[in-house]
């Protein structure tokens, strides 16, 4: 745990907590061999996120395409 707090400013037991929510929310786990902890990802944890965030774009790249269809036609009305 230390060697993955040592990059952010932030006091080990704050940064334990934020751990454990992860571990809580499934997206790592982790083993204590004596007083180290060690953590693993788990990336199969993060696929419904993963899909939402692709629905989520391709509903915005449709309507920013619309936008674009739009404010183009407008632009050319206005010559």
């Amino acid at each position: 745990m230390s060697e993955l707090a040592r990059p952010f400013k932030m006091a080990l037991p704050s940064f334990a907590q934020h751990l454990d929510v992860l571990e809580n929310c499934g997206l790592v786990r982790s083993r204590k061999s004596g007083r180290v902890r060690t953590y693993q990802l788990a990336p199969q944890a993060m696929k419904p996120a993963e899909h939402w965030l692709v629905a989520q774009r391709a509903l915005w790249e449709r309507r920013l395409d619309s936008l674009d269809d739009f404010l183009r036609a407008e632009k050319e009305s206005k010559r």
